[in-house]
């Protein structure tokens, strides 16, 4: 059974920062497309960062320079540091290795 699961969400003030993990079971993100999303109340689901399988890294224009996505093959995880944080930021943050979602994980930023 394959199995997502995101952690390290919270209450934070403006400025400062997260680490997201996704930790897989039964599915491997070595040399896999993995990607974050997040869905702020009344809005719709969104990419925010995204790695490929040789590493390639890819941002949303807002998170862009303030955000990292890493992986780490041997433990299947895939993070997601976020700095500077924003209270536009705050959302459900998802991640999703095709065709798979974890349950999400709650950023909530204050002001």
């Amino acid at each position: 059974q394959v199995q997502l699961v995101e952690s390290g969400g919270g209450l934070v003030q403006a400025g400062g920062s997260l680490r997201l993990s996704c930790a897989s079971s039964g599915i491997t993100f070595s040399l896999s497309f993995v990607a974050w999303y997040r869905q702020a109340p009344g809005k719709q689901r969104e990419l925010v960062a995204s790695i490929g399988g040789a590493g390639t890294t890819n941002y949303v224009d807002s998170v862009k320079g303030r955000s990292t996505i890493s992986r780490d093959n041997a433990k299947n995880v895939v993070y997601l540091q976020i700095n500077s944080l924003k209270p536009e930021d705050t959302a459900v943050y998802y991640c999703h290795r095709s065709p798979y979602w974890g349950q999400g994980t709650q950023v909530t930023v204050s002001s």
